[in-house]
């Protein structure tokens, strides 16, 4: 079962707002057991990176993007009502394309990933930032 805390930091995660999203994870993640811990500080790490991306901050979003996919790979294919498995997916690509993005063309290629119109059926980047979603729902 999900707290309500945990619920707001998947909200701010899939609405971009992945500062916010870090701090109210993080107060979940200090206080969690250690197999959860591990789990929430995967979400944080992916999290960090999409916020240090939106930065231009191409070296800190790939080196979190490559721990956070490898704490949550231990909890596929689900864990705590998260699909586990898709975010690690959408995670992969999107690490897997900035490792091969020319730092110049960096600014290019943030701006058209958080462009609202890169949800659309012309994706731009043939990439998307990660979503969470749950296993009980598509939201």
């Amino acid at each position: 079962m999900q707290s309500a805390l945990f619920s707001r930091g998947i909200e701010q995660f899939n609405q971009q707002q992945f500062y916010e999203c870090h701090d109210t994870l993080e107060a979940i993640w200090i206080e969690a057991l250690e197999l959860d811990k591990r789990f929430y500080q995967g979400i944080l790490q992916v999290a960090v990176a999409c916020h240090h991306l939106h930065e231009l901050n191409l070296r800190g979003a790939v080196i979190l993007l490559g721990e956070g996919v490898r704490r949550l790979s231990d909890y596929q294919p689900d864990y705590q009502d998260i699909d586990v498995t898709q975010l690690l997916i959408e995670s992969d690509l999107l690490l897997q394309t900035l490792q091969r993005l020319p730092p110049e063309n960096l600014a290019d290629f943030a701006q058209k990933l958080f462009s609202p119109e890169n949800a659309t059926a012309t994706n731009k980047v043939n990439c998307q930032l990660p979503k969470i979603l749950r296993v009980d729902s598509s939201t």
